[in-house]
């Protein structure tokens, strides 16, 4: 049960229709996440504002959504594994590849090599080493792409935080659990 309501749009204000008729041009929905957001519409258009800046940024639309994967599920965040399970669908990753990034890792060694930082950065509070940078540039990561992945990680641990705290209803196909033994348990 959500502990912060979404804002219903019959009884929106003008702004926070204004973040509905944004949002809902660009995915065709308003998630739940960004209705309950819009009781502030300086957080929502914050949320909106950062993620339409990354999503111009180098990292493609298939890494941000598997680093959206892996630190939702770092988090234990049941809204966000289950929109980005969708969301990294269309964004072009197999299912396989989906599952990976729940698990920090990927098929593609340098992809495998983001979404473990972005693990590493939730699990270790931000604290790396150097050591852990090094292999993002031996993976061919630029500065800039490091960065990236900082803000995309921080971006999602905002909305992941936000969820938890707000109990925001999960409004996605909830994605399924993952299996912590290979015996199917």
């Amino acid at each position: 049960m959500p502990r912060i309501q979404p804002i219903s749009p019959a009884s929106a204000s003008p702004e926070q229709q204004q973040i509905f008729t944004t949002v809902k041009h660009a995915l065709g929905v308003v998630p739940n996440l960004v209705a309950t957001l819009a009781q502030s519409p300086a957080a929502a258009n914050a949320y909106l504002a950062f993620n339409q800046a990354l999503s111009k940024g180098a990292l493609s639309p298939q890494l941000r959504e598997q680093i959206s994967l892996a630190v939702g599920e770092a988090n234990s965040c049941d809204y966000c594994v289950a929109a980005h399970s969708l969301l990294g669908e269309k964004a072009g990753l197999a299912r396989e590849e989906v599952r990976r990034a729940r698990q920090a890792t990927s098929s593609d060694p340098r992809s495998a090599a983001a979404v473990a930082f972005a693990q590493k950065i939730v699990s270790d509070r931000g604290i790396v080493e150097d050591a852990d940078l090094a292999t993002l540039r031996g993976h061919g990561f630029t500065e800039g792409e490091i960065a990236e992945i900082i803000a995309n990680t921080a971006l999602n641990i905002f909305t992941n935080y936000f969820n938890h705290i707000a109990g925001t209803t999960v409004d996605f196909p909830v994605a399924p659990k993952l299996e912590t033994c290979g015996c199917g348990h």
